[in-house]
């Protein structure tokens, strides 16, 4: 089939998916679900748990805090070398394996995080074990996003990409959704000594059987087409080349981009899901379960928000909505801390939300851009690469440092300041971007192979 066939044939729509389409959206959710459940599950638990259980007390609740966060970060330190690993596995084998193994790898980490033993009993053991795990867990987390949201992308029609793509975006608050309601259910019913004895072990514990489910989802998908054929030329003409080292050679500008790209995002992220619960109850002493019911009624709003703005992204354009996001998500500390210090249950969610939405405006489009940046035999790779890097920079030390600042300050206002820069960052990325609303796959796929000057092979 020559590239002007299969372009016509994708810029067809919906319709000539069908269910299949659908399918492959459900697969490739319930994965996501299974990794932002537990990732999440860890972000939160190093909040309210981990601090205490796993750490020596020092008389100050903070030092605790920054001392689990920064275990959290190891899992961040670990996602490129997933993005690497699995990448090249992805780009050569197929997403299909790469994600089955990648969701058995976060289930049995996180799982057995559940069952680890705390400082009292094994010392320093115990933070021992919950870094190595916590590795693991970031490591296979590296290679799942990645492929979780190119699944969709290769399958989707050109003029909807960024709406079907964004569907794997919004099932990021579904696993935080069903993390926060276990820890929410548990911390109401339990009292704070049980809940921190056993209680958000359950949580952890419970990963397994959303493990299973997602697994068994994901060996009913196939492979997109495109994604067939370019593996077909690479094995065809020996002088093409896939993977982590040739996307790092041919499209190192497309690597800075995507970085640029997912910097404010990740950052803005972490600020609003990890760090308001962090300022809310150490300045304000706010209750648990308020707080985890506060970010349960957000999560929601921010699934249904996410494909909306996917939609704007296909009628607007990818830039325009990206810069959205990233110039208002700049003003977001600037009224909700002040809002947060109302200590008014409505005004704290109202806050949490509109931060959630603004983040919606950057995060919705991000497949379909990243996507759009490499050609198929080396995208897997590329979007990994781009995305987990900046995850060290960006997601991993911004709790930790905006818990610093708030120790060592007593003040909200160096993370805003964290944050206006972050977003100046994201939104030069955005800007030397080229707009491509509608563009077809194969057209990327075409422009690589003329630079490779293998043209006329990859039109057979």
């Amino acid at each position: 089939m020559s590239v002007e066939q299969r372009s016509a044939d994708n810029a067809a729509g919906p319709a000539s998916k069908g269910s299949g389409l659908k399918k492959i959206v459900a697969a490739s959710m319930v994965g996501t679900v299974v990794e932002w459940y537990e990732f999440f599950l860890y972000a939160t638990a190093a909040t309210l748990v981990f601090g205490k259980y796993f750490f020596p007390a020092t008389g100050n609740e903070l030092d605790g805090i920054i001392q689990a966060f920064i275990t959290y970060a190891v899992g961040f330190v670990a996602r490129p070398l997933g993005g690497i690993v699995f990448g090249q596995i992805g780009d050569k084998l197929g997403r299909k394996p790469t994600l089955q193994l990648t969701i058995i790898i976060i289930g049995v980490s996180t799982f057995l995080m559940g069952c680890l033993p705390g400082f009292a009993d094994i010392g320093y053991l115990a933070p021992a074990l919950l870094v190595f795990l916590r590795f693991i867990q970031g490591f296979a987390l590296g290679g799942e996003w990645g492929g979780a949201v190119l699944l969709v992308a290769e399958h989707s029609p050109n003029k909807s990409r960024g709406f079907w793509s964004s569907w794997p975006q919004s099932a990021v608050p579904v696993g935080n959704l069903l993390a926060t309601l276990v820890l929410y259910i548990m911390s109401s019913t339990l009292s704070p000594e049980a809940f921190l004895s056993w209680g958000w072990r359950v949580a952890f514990w419970l990963s397994a059987v959303i493990v299973f489910v997602g697994y068994y989802i994901r060996t009913h998908v196939t492979e997109a087409p495109i994604f067939l054929e370019a593996k077909a030329l690479v094995e065809k003409e020996q002088a093409v080349s896939y993977g982590v080292f040739e996307v790092v050679k041919k499209y190192p500008k497309g690597i800075l981009q995507a970085m640029g790209l997912r910097f404010a995002e990740n950052i803005m992220y972490y600020l609003v899901v990890s760090f308001a619960i962090v300022y809310l109850k150490s300045v304000h002493k706010y209750d648990t379960s308020s707080l985890l019911l506060a970010l349960l009624i957000a999560h929601v709003i921010h699934f249904l928000v996410i494909p909306q703005v996917g939609r704007l992204v296909d009628s607007w354009g990818r830039k325009p909505v990206y810069l959205i996001g990233a110039i208002t998500g700049a003003t977001w500390p600037f009224f909700a801390f002040p809002m947060f210090d109302t200590k008014n249950a409505f005004v704290i969610v109202l806050a949490v939300t509109i931060g959630l939405c603004l983040h919606a405006f950057m995060y919705a489009g991000q497949p379909a851009i990243m996507a759009e940046l490499f050609p198929t035999r080396m995208r897997y790779a590329g979007v990994s690469l781009g995305s987990q890097v900046t995850s060290i920079f960006a997601g991993s030390l911004a709790p930790l440092l905006a818990t610093q600042w708030l120790k060592d300050t007593g003040s909200w206002l160096p993370t805003a300041i964290y944050l206006v820069v972050a977003c100046a960052i994201t939104t030069v990325a955005v800007l030397s971007l080229k707009e491509t609303k509608g563009i077809a796959l194969e057209e990327v796929d075409r422009a690589d192979a003329e630079r490779e000057g293998l043209l006329t092979a990859s039109s057979r």
